[in-house]
């Protein structure tokens, strides 16, 4: 079961991002391409080093197109409004976090409702999950 883990370190992987947000790393490679703020460091070896702040811009851009359904243009606008505001766009990034932490807890919950069915049914042992 995936929980929020940021800031309980430094750098996150690209597999990781995607654990924490729920998208695929192609979607965040191509938002790298459409939005100033996403902008991960890479490593020595070339792999995409993502900070606390660069995962709550993901998780603000997801809001914002998949929720809000704002185009990718929109979304641009809004944050480039957001970032005119005092202090709005960090507030809007911690409630992007805060919701996305949200509904991942809400996520794992079901599926360890689920297991716990499977396992009250006898149609799971102790131990056995799906991975995560």
């Amino acid at each position: 079961m995936a929980l929020n883990p940021i800031a309980k370190k430094e750098y996150y992987s690209i597999g990781e991002v995607c654990e924490i947000t729920g998208l695929k790393p192609h979607v965040l490679r191509y938002w790298e391409t459409q939005f100033k703020g996403l902008a991960p460091v890479k490593n020595r070896a070339g792999n995409r080093a993502y900070r606390k702040r660069e995962i709550e811009m993901v998780q603000l851009v997801k809001e914002l197109l998949y929720d809000k359904k704002y185009t990718i243009e929109g979304a641009r606008q809004r944050l480039a409004e957001m970032r005119k505001g005092s202090g709005q766009l960090s507030v809007e990034l911690e409630e992007a976090r805060v919701k996305d932490t949200f509904e991942t807890l809400a996520r794992d919950l079901g599926e360890l409702v689920d297991y716990v069915d499977a396992f009250h049914r006898g149609d799971a042992e102790p131990g056995e999950g799906n991975g995560e």
